[in-house]
């Protein structure tokens, strides 16, 4: 028996109307292939200039009603084009398509629209209402706020302008207390930055930057448990030489003394760090050393502060060039060398003097 033939399902009936021209949701490449949609669009464009605006603009009310903007901008775009000597006519379909690019957010074309209804219209309210919601939508506040004082008193008051200016005073104040966070932020690194410089001139400690920008989470700061905010805090890295490594002391309060802080590095009885397979870094057999910028070799006592070790560092060279010495402090960290006593020591003095 032979089947029947199916009917269409709903979908398909749905996908044949694309075909017919009143209910296509976009235009052919070649339209000129269609008789029916060649003869709709010379229907369209028949008529004098107002009366083929006025078609236009009917036909993108409709698809503006459905909220389809990007359709309804196209034929208010074709009003426009044709040029309407109807003045009244063309300002609304300039307002119109305002409207339209305020949902598609294209808030350019909407103040060159408003600005173009306004040289028809100084008192065309919904120009600078529209204007304003665009400048609003683009974070110019202000000029949202002096769009509103232009208006005339009657839609000054109008509920849609009252809510205009509230919302751009609101953003006006958020914008200034912004600004006046940015400012204070500013003043105090400004303050940070001059009260750190005399605090390292104080110390003999001479700042080198990295010329490339700093890439270290760490810096020189004030101690926030001291009232004075005198007390410095610095990175500061003890370097190994004998074994190419080194460790890093993020938080080196400066009234510490450096035999405190190697017994934390190096707890007695606690296992050797890996690199150390003689077991030699003990406290006890450690020596530091800090290089100047003049290339002198400070030897760091266990009592010694590293607030005593800058005060040992300062100077100026001999022959009258008046350079000042002191610890540089490269990159933000101060850097000193740890060596075990006796050979390892002599070695490592030996090869620094031959080099510097």
């Amino acid at each position: 028996m032979a089947t029947l033939p199916q009917p269409p399902s709903f979908d398909e009936r749905i996908a044949s109307l694309d075909s017919l021209p009143l209910f296509m949701n976009s235009l052919p490449e070649d339209p000129t292939d269609n008789v029916a949609l060649s003869a709709l669009q010379s229907l369209a464009h028949e008529g004098t200039p107002d009366e083929i605006a006025q078609n236009f603009k009917e036909q993108g009310n409709e698809y503006f009603r459905g909220k389809r903007y990007r359709e309804a901008l196209g034929f208010y775009t074709q009003g426009v084009d044709a040029k309407p000597e109807d003045g009244k006519l063309r300002e609304a379909l300039l307002l119109n398509r305002a409207a339209c690019n305020l949902e598609l957010q294209n808030h350019g074309s909407v103040l060159r629209d408003c600005a173009a209804v306004i040289s028809l219209d100084p008192h065309a309210s919904k120009a600078y209402y529209r204007a304003g919601l665009a400048l609003l939508a683009l974070d110019r506040a202000d000029e949202a706020l002096d769009v509103c004082a232009r208006v005339g008193d009657g839609a000054a008051n109008d509920a849609g302008f009252k809510a205009l200016r509230e919302r751009a005073e609101k953003k006006c104040a958020e914008i200034r207390r912004k600004a006046d966070e940015r400012a204070e932020r500013a003043r105090r690194a400004s303050e940070e930055k001059k009260k750190m410089g005399a605090a390292f001139a104080a110390r003999n400690l001479i700042a080198v930057p990295n010329p490339d920008g700093s890439a270290n989470p760490y810096a020189p700061r004030f101690d926030p448990e001291d009232a004075t905010g005198g007390t410095l805090i610095l990175p500061v890295f003890f370097l190994y030489p004998e074994h190419a490594t080194s460790d890093v002391v993020p938080d080196f309060i400066e009234d510490a003394e450096f035999g405190a802080v190697l017994a934390t590095m190096f707890p007695p009885g606690a296992p050797a760090p890996p690199w150390d397979v003689d077991g030699r870094y003990v406290v006890g057999s450690l020596v530091v050393y800090a290089m100047t910028r003049r290339k002198r070799l400070l030897k760091v006592g266990r009592k010694m502060t590293l607030r005593d070790v800058c005060r040992a560092a300062g100077g100026t060279s001999a022959g009258g060039t008046n350079v000042q010495d002191g610890l540089e402090v490269k990159d933000g960290c101060l850097s000193f060398v740890v060596v075990p006593k006796g050979e390892a020591e002599q070695k490592w003095v030996e090869e620094y003097k031959s080099t510097r």
